[in-house]
């Protein structure tokens, strides 16, 4: 279940676990790290992940 939405992450909930829902809106493979850009009706997160975690 969402905890919040993408467009509103913030400072205030650093620390803390959020649940995202939304679909990849782009995907960038750096070798050592990938970026997931998560879109939902309220705006756009980053995802940072190492790639043996992407699955």
């Amino acid at each position: 279940m969402r905890t919040t939405y993408c467009g509103l992450v913030s400072e205030a909930l650093m620390g803390q676990t959020v649940t995202l829902m939304g679909w990849a809106h782009r995907r960038r493979d750096h070798g050592g790290v990938i970026f997931i850009d998560l879109r939902d009706r309220e705006g756009l997160v980053q995802i940072v992940c190492a790639p043996a975690r992407a699955d």
